[in-house]
Protein backbone atom coordinates (compact mmCIF):
# COMPACT_ATOMS: atom_id res chain seq x y z
CA UNK A 1 0.00 0.00 0.00
CA UNK A 2 1.24 3.49 -1.23
CA UNK A 3 2.26 5.53 1.98
CA UNK A 4 0.90 8.52 1.19
CA UNK A 5 -2.61 6.90 0.81
CA UNK A 6 -2.75 6.61 4.21
CA UNK A 7 -1.80 10.39 5.08
CA UNK A 8 -4.68 12.84 5.32
CA UNK A 9 -5.32 14.60 2.33
CA UNK A 10 -3.17 17.20 0.74
CA UNK A 11 -0.61 16.64 3.64
CA UNK A 12 2.73 15.96 2.09
CA UNK A 13 5.24 12.70 3.11
CA UNK A 14 7.96 15.25 4.38
CA UNK A 15 6.02 16.99 6.48
CA UNK A 16 4.45 13.16 8.31
CA UNK A 17 7.98 12.03 8.14
CA UNK A 18 9.02 15.51 10.49
CA UNK A 19 6.19 15.15 12.76
CA UNK A 20 6.99 11.77 13.52
CA UNK A 21 10.76 12.66 13.98
CA UNK A 22 9.84 15.71 15.74
CA UNK A 23 7.60 13.15 18.31
CA UNK A 24 10.54 11.14 19.38
CA UNK A 25 12.89 13.84 19.98
CA UNK A 26 9.94 15.80 22.14
CA UNK A 27 8.93 12.65 23.87
CA UNK A 28 12.67 11.97 25.05
CA UNK A 29 12.10 15.84 26.31
CA UNK A 30 9.37 15.37 28.39
CA UNK A 31 9.98 11.82 30.13
CA UNK A 32 13.31 13.22 31.10
CA UNK A 33 12.12 16.67 32.47
CA UNK A 34 8.35 16.47 32.94
CA UNK A 35 7.79 19.20 30.44
CA UNK A 36 8.97 21.35 27.34
CA UNK A 37 8.49 18.31 24.61
CA UNK A 38 4.73 18.91 24.48
CA UNK A 39 5.25 22.78 23.44
CA UNK A 40 8.22 21.38 21.19
CA UNK A 41 6.05 19.45 19.55
CA UNK A 42 3.52 21.77 19.13
CA UNK A 43 5.78 24.38 17.21
CA UNK A 44 6.89 22.00 14.78
CA UNK A 45 3.00 20.49 13.56
CA UNK A 46 2.21 24.53 13.54
CA UNK A 47 4.92 25.07 10.98
CA UNK A 48 3.91 22.09 8.95
CA UNK A 49 0.31 20.95 9.72
CA UNK A 50 -3.05 22.78 8.54
CA UNK A 51 -3.85 25.37 11.17
CA UNK A 52 -7.67 23.43 11.67
CA UNK A 53 -5.66 20.08 12.49
CA UNK A 54 -3.13 21.15 14.72
CA UNK A 55 -4.31 21.42 18.31
CA UNK A 56 -7.02 18.35 17.92
CA UNK A 57 -3.61 16.09 16.05
CA UNK A 58 -1.58 17.41 18.93
CA UNK A 59 -3.60 16.46 21.44
CA UNK A 60 -3.99 13.26 20.34
CA UNK A 61 -0.07 12.83 20.28
CA UNK A 62 0.07 13.95 23.48
CA UNK A 63 -2.29 11.64 24.83
CA UNK A 64 -0.12 8.55 23.59
CA UNK A 65 3.08 10.38 24.82
CA UNK A 66 1.69 10.51 28.20
CA UNK A 67 0.46 7.69 28.53
CA UNK A 68 3.43 5.85 27.47
CA UNK A 69 5.38 7.83 30.10
CA UNK A 70 2.54 7.07 32.21
CA UNK A 71 3.00 3.55 31.91
CA UNK A 72 6.43 3.61 32.18
CA UNK A 73 6.76 5.95 35.46
CA UNK A 74 3.28 4.48 37.09
CA UNK A 75 4.95 3.49 40.46
CA UNK A 76 5.85 7.11 41.07
CA UNK A 77 2.40 8.66 40.54
CA UNK A 78 0.59 10.50 43.37
CA UNK A 79 -2.95 9.64 42.84
CA UNK A 80 -4.49 12.13 45.25
CA UNK A 81 -2.74 14.98 42.58
CA UNK A 82 -4.26 13.46 39.96
CA UNK A 83 -7.72 12.89 40.94
CA UNK A 84 -8.30 16.34 41.91
CA UNK A 85 -6.32 17.43 39.13
CA UNK A 86 -8.58 15.24 36.56
CA UNK A 87 -11.80 16.71 38.20
CA UNK A 88 -10.96 20.73 38.17
CA UNK A 89 -10.32 19.24 34.65
CA UNK A 90 -13.75 18.03 33.66
CA UNK A 91 -15.01 21.36 34.92
CA UNK A 92 -13.01 23.94 32.88
CA UNK A 93 -13.50 21.54 29.84
CA UNK A 94 -17.49 21.85 30.58
CA UNK A 95 -16.95 25.87 30.47
CA UNK A 96 -16.38 25.54 27.47
CA UNK A 97 -13.99 28.20 25.28
CA UNK A 98 -16.30 31.08 24.93
CA UNK A 99 -14.68 33.32 27.26
CA UNK A 100 -10.97 32.59 25.69
CA UNK A 101 -12.19 32.94 22.57
CA UNK A 102 -13.32 36.26 22.67
CA UNK A 103 -10.01 36.96 24.59
CA UNK A 104 -6.91 37.97 22.45
CA UNK A 105 -4.50 35.18 21.92
CA UNK A 106 -1.75 37.43 22.89
CA UNK A 107 -3.31 38.20 26.59
CA UNK A 108 -3.47 33.98 27.06
CA UNK A 109 -0.05 33.66 26.34
CA UNK A 110 1.60 36.85 28.24
CA UNK A 111 -0.99 35.63 31.25
CA UNK A 112 0.35 32.02 31.12
CA UNK A 113 4.14 33.23 30.88
CA UNK A 114 3.67 36.05 33.91
CA UNK A 115 2.09 32.96 35.92
CA UNK A 116 4.79 30.72 34.88
CA UNK A 117 7.53 33.49 35.80
CA UNK A 118 6.40 33.91 38.90
CA UNK A 119 5.71 30.89 40.45
CA UNK A 120 8.99 29.57 39.02
CA UNK A 121 11.27 32.36 40.47
CA UNK A 122 9.00 35.29 41.78
CA UNK A 123 9.04 35.06 46.27
CA UNK A 124 6.56 32.53 47.48
CA UNK A 125 4.02 33.77 50.32
CA UNK A 126 5.02 31.71 53.71
CA UNK A 127 1.26 30.32 53.59
CA UNK A 128 1.20 28.70 50.04
CA UNK A 129 0.30 25.36 50.00
CA UNK A 130 0.04 23.46 46.96
CA UNK A 131 -3.31 21.06 48.17
CA UNK A 132 -6.60 19.84 47.19
CA UNK A 133 -7.50 23.52 45.57
CA UNK A 134 -4.49 24.46 44.30
CA UNK A 135 -4.68 21.10 42.06
CA UNK A 136 -8.53 21.76 40.95
CA UNK A 137 -7.67 25.19 40.21
CA UNK A 138 -4.49 24.15 37.90
CA UNK A 139 -6.46 21.21 36.48
CA UNK A 140 -9.97 23.66 35.38
CA UNK A 141 -7.70 26.59 34.52
CA UNK A 142 -5.24 24.52 32.42
CA UNK A 143 -8.27 22.45 30.76
CA UNK A 144 -9.97 25.45 29.70
CA UNK A 145 -6.52 26.93 28.28
CA UNK A 146 -5.55 24.00 25.84
CA UNK A 147 -8.53 24.27 23.81
CA UNK A 148 -7.09 26.98 22.31
CA UNK A 149 -3.18 26.79 21.97
CA UNK A 150 -2.40 23.56 22.85
CA UNK A 151 0.18 22.86 24.80
CA UNK A 152 -0.54 23.78 28.85
CA UNK A 153 1.56 21.27 30.30
CA UNK A 154 3.63 23.99 31.65
CA UNK A 155 0.86 24.95 34.26
CA UNK A 156 0.14 21.40 35.76
CA UNK A 157 4.73 21.67 35.79
CA UNK A 158 4.47 24.82 37.24
CA UNK A 159 1.95 23.91 40.23
CA UNK A 160 4.02 21.18 41.01
CA UNK A 161 7.24 22.90 41.30
CA UNK A 162 5.50 24.30 44.46
CA UNK A 163 5.06 20.98 46.01
CA UNK A 164 7.89 18.44 47.95
CA UNK A 165 7.93 16.12 45.30
CA UNK A 166 11.09 14.53 44.07
CA UNK A 167 11.63 14.23 40.06
CA UNK A 168 10.20 10.64 39.55
CA UNK A 169 7.33 12.18 41.38
CA UNK A 170 7.04 15.01 39.98
CA UNK A 171 7.69 13.98 36.28
CA UNK A 172 5.28 10.62 37.09
CA UNK A 173 2.26 12.48 38.49
CA UNK A 174 2.56 14.96 35.71
CA UNK A 175 2.32 12.48 32.74
CA UNK A 176 -1.01 10.98 35.00
CA UNK A 177 -2.61 14.66 34.39
CA UNK A 178 -1.34 14.99 31.08
CA UNK A 179 -3.29 11.75 30.28
CA UNK A 180 -6.59 13.08 32.12
CA UNK A 181 -5.98 16.91 30.06
CA UNK A 182 -5.86 15.77 26.76
CA UNK A 183 -7.94 11.95 27.39
CA UNK A 184 -10.97 15.46 27.88
CA UNK A 185 -9.77 17.39 24.95
CA UNK A 186 -9.98 14.70 22.50
CA UNK A 187 -13.21 13.40 23.33
CA UNK A 188 -14.56 17.23 23.42
CA UNK A 189 -12.81 17.41 19.63
CA UNK A 190 -14.37 14.22 18.31
CA UNK A 191 -17.89 15.46 20.04
CA UNK A 192 -17.49 18.88 17.83
CA UNK A 193 -16.97 16.27 14.18
CA UNK A 194 -12.96 16.81 13.98
CA UNK A 195 -12.30 13.57 11.74
CA UNK A 196 -9.68 11.77 13.65
CA UNK A 197 -10.29 8.63 11.05
CA UNK A 198 -8.24 10.66 8.56
CA UNK A 199 -5.22 11.35 10.55
CA UNK A 200 -5.73 7.54 12.41
CA UNK A 201 -2.33 6.47 10.85
CA UNK A 202 -0.34 9.45 10.69
CA UNK A 203 -1.08 9.61 15.07
CA UNK A 204 -0.29 5.97 14.91
CA UNK A 205 3.02 6.66 13.77
CA UNK A 206 3.58 9.14 15.37
CA UNK A 207 2.50 7.94 18.66
CA UNK A 208 5.15 4.74 17.84
CA UNK A 209 7.81 7.23 17.53
CA UNK A 210 6.67 9.11 20.46
CA UNK A 211 7.05 5.65 22.96
CA UNK A 212 10.52 4.85 21.76
CA UNK A 213 11.47 8.32 22.54
CA UNK A 214 10.09 8.12 26.20
CA UNK A 215 12.00 4.67 26.95
CA UNK A 216 15.37 6.71 25.97
CA UNK A 217 14.12 9.55 28.57
CA UNK A 218 13.07 7.73 31.08
CA UNK A 219 15.87 6.18 31.32
CA UNK A 220 17.99 9.32 31.80
CA UNK A 221 15.90 10.46 34.38
CA UNK A 222 16.36 7.69 36.81
CA UNK A 223 20.24 8.28 36.57
CA UNK A 224 20.05 11.86 36.91
CA UNK A 225 20.96 13.28 40.05
CA UNK A 226 18.27 15.71 42.00
CA UNK A 227 20.41 18.57 41.72
CA UNK A 228 21.00 18.66 38.01
CA UNK A 229 17.17 17.82 37.45
CA UNK A 230 16.11 21.28 39.65
CA UNK A 231 18.04 22.87 37.40
CA UNK A 232 17.28 21.62 34.15
CA UNK A 233 13.29 21.75 35.32
CA UNK A 234 13.69 25.44 36.08
CA UNK A 235 15.19 26.38 32.83
CA UNK A 236 12.80 24.64 30.70
CA UNK A 237 10.27 26.24 32.52
CA UNK A 238 11.74 29.42 32.25
CA UNK A 239 12.48 28.82 28.19
CA UNK A 240 8.75 28.11 27.78
CA UNK A 241 7.61 31.29 29.35
CA UNK A 242 10.50 33.23 27.08
CA UNK A 243 8.91 31.65 24.08
CA UNK A 244 5.35 32.45 24.96
CA UNK A 245 6.09 36.06 25.80
CA UNK A 246 7.81 36.01 22.33
CA UNK A 247 4.94 34.59 20.76
CA UNK A 248 2.30 37.03 22.79
CA UNK A 249 3.94 39.90 21.57
CA UNK A 250 4.18 38.63 17.76
CA UNK A 251 0.50 37.68 17.79
CA UNK A 252 -0.23 41.01 19.30
CA UNK A 253 1.53 42.81 16.38
CA UNK A 254 -0.45 40.91 14.05
CA UNK A 255 -3.69 41.50 15.73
Amino acid sequence: MDLITLLPEGLPLWAALGAIVAAFFTAALTAAFGLGGGLALLAVMSAIFPATAVVPVHGAAQLGSNAGRFYLQRRDVVWPIVLWFTAGGLLGAGLGGRLAVEMPVWALRAGVAAFILYTVWGPRPKSFSPGVKTFFATGAVGAFLTMFFGATGPIAATMLSATRLDRLGRVATHAACMVAQHGIKIIVFGALGFAFGQWAALIAAILLSGFAGTVIGTHYLRRMPEAHFDRGFKMILTLIAVYLLVAAGLDFKTG
